[in-house]
C-alpha cells in the first residue's frame, strides 16, 4: 500500500477584516473553507482555480506559514496544528516551499550562499561553516547554477536563475514535501519549461512529494498525478489527472478546461464554449448553498438551498455538484 504522508482534515483559514467605517464591526473573509484531502508519498497534487480562490492560502496554511483557523494537518501521523513553535521548527526540515515571485522571495542584502544556507542554520545547526558551504555548492549544481556564483547577490540574476536559487533553498535540507506556490507564473514560457523539467527531475532523484499550485492547466496537467479544484476556498472537485481533464464532474472544472488555450487554431475555432457569467462572489459574503450557483449554467432552485457534498463519482474521483451526471453527459455545459 502507498504510504500517506499528509492528511488535511476540514482545514479552514479565516481572516478578520476591519469594517468599512470607524464603528462598523469586523467582518470575516473565508479564504479556505473545510478543505480535506490526503497526499501519498511520491505523489504530486495539482491545485488549480481562478486568482483569489484560496490556492496560496491553502498551501501556506498547510505549512503553518499562515495559521489555520480550524481543522488539522497531519504529517506522518503527527498533527502539525498541535505542535509548539519549537517543535514546528524541527518539523520544517521535512517541509519546504517555493514561492511565486522568485526575486521578491530573496533577501537582497544576502548573497546566494547565505540565502541557500539559511535553512541549514535552523535544521542542522551542528554543521560547520565548511560543511554548509559544501552542501550549498552541491545543491547549486543540482539546480543548474555554477558554484562560482555563490558570492553574487539576487539583483545579478535573471528571473529564471532567481527561481533556481529559490528551489536550491527549498531542497537544501533534503525535505520530503515541497509546496510549489505558482513557481513558474512569473517566468517566460521557455524558462517555465526549464523549471518544470528541473522540478520533475528533482522529484525523481530525491523522492519528493509535491503540492503544485498553479492557474496554468497545461503545466498542472504535465506535472500532477491528481488534481484538486478550488472555488471560493472550497474543494469542488478532486480526482486522478486523466479523469479530471477528460471527464470532469463539476461545471466549474469544465469552464476552466474550456477557457484553457489550445495551440491548434483549427481546433480552437471549432470548439464551442459558453463563458462563465460574471465575477466570483466575495468570500466575505458567499452565496447560500452552492457557491458556484451564481455563475453556473445549470443551476436550479435547490442549488441555493443546500451545499452539495463532495460525492464519489468514480474511483478516487469526487465532485461537489448535485447534477454531476448532467455535466458529464452534456458537452455544452460551460464549455
Amino acid at each position: 500500500m502507498a504510504e500517506t504522508l499528509l492528511s488535511v482534515e476540514h482545514l479552514s483559514t479565516v481572516f478578520s477584516l476591519r469594517g468599512r467605517s470607524l464603528f462598523a464591526p469586523n467582518v470575516d473573509l473565508k479564504a479556505v473553507s473545510d478543505v480535506s484531502f490526503h497526499l501519498e508519498k511520491g505523489e504530486t497534487l495539482g491545485i488549480v482555480g481562478e486568482s483569489g480562490c484560496g490556492k496560496s492560502t491553502l498551501g501556506r496554511s498547510i505549512l503553518r506559514l499562515i495559521e489555520p483557523t480550524e481543522g488539522r494537518v497531519v504529517w506522518q501521523e503527527r498533527s502539525l496544528t498541535d505542535l509548539s513553535d519549537a517543535e514546528m521548527r524541527k518539523a520544517r526540515r521535512d517541509l519546504s516551499i517555493i514561492f511565486q515571485d522568485p526575486v521578491a522571495s530573496l533577501d537582497p542584502r544576502m548573497n546566494v550562499g547565505q540565502i541557500i544556507a539559511e535553512p541549514l542554520k535552523v535544521a542542522e545547526p551542528a554543521l560547520s561553516r565548511k560543511e554548509r558551504r559544501q552542501r550549498v555548492e552541491k545543491v547549486m549544481e543540482e539546480v543548474g547554477l555554477a558554484p562560482e556564483m555563490i558570492n553574487r547577490y539576487p539583483h545579478e540574476f535573471s528571473g529564471g536563475q532567481a527561481q533556481r536559487i529559490g528551489i536550491a533553498r527549498a531542497i537544501v535540507t533534503e525535505p520530503k514535501l515541497i509546496v510549489c506556490d505558482e513557481p513558474v507564473s512569473a517566468l517566460d514560457v521557455s524558462i517555465q519549461a526549464q523549471i518544470v523539467n528541473l522540478l520533475k527531475a528533482l522529484k525523481e532523484r530525491m523522492g519528493l512529494t509535491l503540492i503544485f499550485i498553479s492557474h496554468d492547466l497545461s503545466v498542472v496537467r504535465l506535472v500532477s498525478d491528481r488534481i484538486l479544484v478550488l472555488y471560493l476556498g472550497r474543494v469542488v472537485e478532486i480526482g486522478p489527472r486523466r479523469e479530471v481533464f477528460t471527464n470532469p464532474g463539476h461545471p466549474y472544472t469544465r469552464a476552466l478546461l474550456a477557457a484553457a488555450p489550445i495551440p491548434d487554431p483549427k481546433i480552437a475555432r471549432s470548439r464551442e464554449k459558453t463563458p462563465l457569467k460574471g465575477d466570483p462572489p466575495s468570500p466575505i459574503d458567499p452565496p447560500s448553498g452552492c457557491a458556484f450557483r451564481t455563475r453556473c449554467p445549470i443551476a436550479r432552485d435547490v442549488c441555493a438551498e443546500e451545499r452539495p457534498p463532495l460525492a464519489e463519482i468514480g474511483a478516487g474521483h469526487r465532485a461537489a455538484c448535485l447534477f454531476w451526471e448532467e455535466v458529464r453527459s452534456d458537452p455544452a455545459v460551460a464549455g
